[in-house]
């Protein structure tokens, strides 16, 4: 056996030597373990695995070795989001059972969207220093197209369930076979024969959800009577080795789920503060609680109309979907949109939003402190809730429950790996482990916020920039300054543009150049314009140009114009407005 083990030994040594190695020099790195920060290390790299950690001054380079400087940054683990959803793009038009604006939108096109840019997405979190996914609930078309791009070693791990099992589904999903989110279960043999189904796919988790009261009963009688249908198909999951995810609100969904065997939790308690002996089941069964924080926010400030985003969602967000949770300033049906907005504004639903949320947070800190394995998820691709970009927003919800940042790190590397057992492969900085790595230019410790300064992000061992994860195309610069516009933000609207940016009256009648002139006069428009909008009409690209049928809602006036937009060297060098 030690000759068995030496010859492994120095046959994966001499594999090593094939490949070119890299060093990471002079750097600080996050042991998200013991929660600490250490100064003055080396990290070697060779192909996909981290293969050794010494301070820098011990440590010998190889004389062919890539060796990226790493003094005055910080070294952390790939960050995992646990709570995805590829099936749903994040838009406005993305849940046509909450909001049906399919006459719109046909939702046929919102699913070839959300196939169409998986890789696309994928890149996007990557380039957010997000090395690992966690799609909790697909469809069989996702999960084969996931298994087309699991050796793609430019592209982010995933792993992911098929349709989620529930004993209540939207008529709006009905039909719509390899493509349909949802496997309605009606009995307990419907749940086990599901569960099986999948297995050809290869889920990498099986997952329920856990709705209740749909049927009339109250909310523990409808939980108590789908509860056999929960427990077969966790058993049933269990006996193939598949891990269950169960999405439950109410703390008695949440106590049955984690009383029979769940094993993650992907939503927070809403309905009551948890008491301890909630607190010691959730310890005992080692079930992990993903809590999803901000997802409902999304909704609530997208039918209220009241969208916020900074800079950072701005830039780093799919810019069309973006732009589509803007659109109800337009669409044509007022009647349903007014009665979404004045429902969302409304004295009562801020109240249930405000005391839902005290309560979240509260029962996170509570099961926090107690030592309940927490994991950072979005929920992402809900309305409001973009792939992505929302990331930051949730640990930011996480920090003001009372978590402290290292709890949060902690939340957002190793324990995400945790979910599904995979803490040996990544997740900390340590000898062995895949090399899913960001390098980041300030500290998130001191300021949480820091973890969106990337310098490089690792992923599989390869040394990538952000930029160059994903480049904008040329619509995407367009999209992003009329996102901006529209929320009435100067410095993302102006960031697409070139500092020398020219601004004509078509065909060549030079108004003005410069950011600066740009700014003098759409900060007074943008302060003083009542109900400013622009809706897009149409577009057509060629090329480098981009040409923009718009519809400008200034007050009371409304103005119909092209503007044609000329990129060059990836910013809007020239502008030229028809009117």
């Amino acid at each position: 056996m030690k000759n068995k083990l030496l010859v492994m030994s120095l046959f994966l040594m001499s594999s090593f030597s094939i490949y070119g190695q890299t060093y990471i020099t002079n750097v600080t790195i996050a042991d998200v373990e013991n929660q600490k920060l250490i100064s003055n290390q080396t990290v070697e790299i060779t192909k996909d695995i981290i293969t050794n950690i010494q301070a820098s001054k011990k440590i010998k380079i190889a004389s062919d070795a890539s060796v990226i400087d790493g003094e005055g940054k910080f070294l952390f683990p790939g960050l995992t989001d646990a709570h995805i959803h590829f099936f749903q793009n994040g838009g406005l038009y993305t849940r046509p059972d909450v909001i049906d604006l399919r006459m719109d939108r046909p939702y046929h096109k919102e699913l070839a969207y959300s196939h169409e840019n998986m890789e696309k997405v994928m890149q996007r979190y990557l380039q957010n220093g997000i090395t690992s996914l966690i799609d909790v609930g697909a469809t069989y078309n996702h999960l084969i197209q996931k298994e087309e791009f699991k050796k793609d070693e430019n592209l982010p791990s995933v792993f992911m369930t098929g349709p989620l099992l529930t004993t209540f589904e939207p008529a709006v999903y009905k039909g719509l076979e390899n493509d349909a989110p949802f496997s309605l279960v009606k009995t307990t043999e419907d749940g086990i024969k599901m569960v099986q189904e999948q297995l050809p796919y290869h889920p990498d988790f099986i997952k329920i959800w856990y709705i209740v009261g749909a049927d009339g009963l109250s909310v523990e009688e409808s939980a108590l009577k789908s509860l056999p249908i929960i427990k077969a198909i966790i058993e049933e999951a269990h006996n193939n080795n598949l891990k269950v995810a169960i999405h439950a609100t109410q703390r008695i969904t949440a106590q049955l789920a984690v009383e029979n065997g769940c094993d993650f939790l992907v939503h927070s308690i809403e309905d009551e503060y948890i008491k301890d002996d909630f607190v010691q089941l959730m310890k005992k069964n080692n079930t992990i609680l993903c809590p999803s924080l901000k997802v409902y926010d999304g909704y609530n400030d997208t039918f209220g109309q009241n969208i916020e985003m900074n800079m950072h969602e701005l830039q780093m967000a799919d810019p069309y979907q973006l732009g589509a949770l803007l659109d109800l300033k337009h669409l044509s049906d007022t009647l349903k949109i007014n009665q979404y907005k004045n429902n969302s504004n409304s004295e009562t639903n801020r109240t249930r939003v405000t005391e839902r949320n005290a309560i979240m947070m509260t029962n996170l800190k509570t099961l926090s402190d107690a030592g309940v394995l927490i994991v950072t998820g979005t929920d992402a691709g809900n309305i409001g809730t973009l792939h992505a970009s929302s990331y930051l927003a949730e640990l930011q919800a996480m920090q003001k429950s009372g978590m402290s940042t290292w709890q949060i790190i902690t939340a957002s590397t190793v324990n995400g790996a945790k979910v599904l057992g995979k803490e040996k492969e990544f997740g900390t900085i340590s000898i062995g482990k895949k090399a899913n790595l960001i390098l980041l230019n300030a500290n998130p410790i001191d300021q949480l916020e820091n973890i969106t300064k990337i310098n490089t992000v690792f992923n599989n061992g390869l040394e990538l920039k952000p930029n160059e994860i994903l480049s904008d195309s040329p619509t995407d610069l367009a999209q992003r300054q009329l996102n901006a516009y529209n929320l009435r933000d100067i410095d993302a609207f102006l960031e697409p543009y070139a500092d020398d940016v020219e601004i004509y009256n078509y065909p060549g009648q030079l108004q003005y150049t410069g950011k600066d002139k740009m700014r003098e006069g759409y900060s007074k428009m943008f302060e003083n314009t009542p109900n400013l909008h622009c809706e897009l009409v149409d577009r057509i690209v060629q090329g480098n140009i981009v040409i923009d049928k718009e519809k400008v809602i200034f007050g009371n006036r409304t103005v119909e114009a092209i503007a044609i937009y000329h990129i060059e060297n990836n910013k809007i060098k020239k502008v030229y407005f028809i009117q």
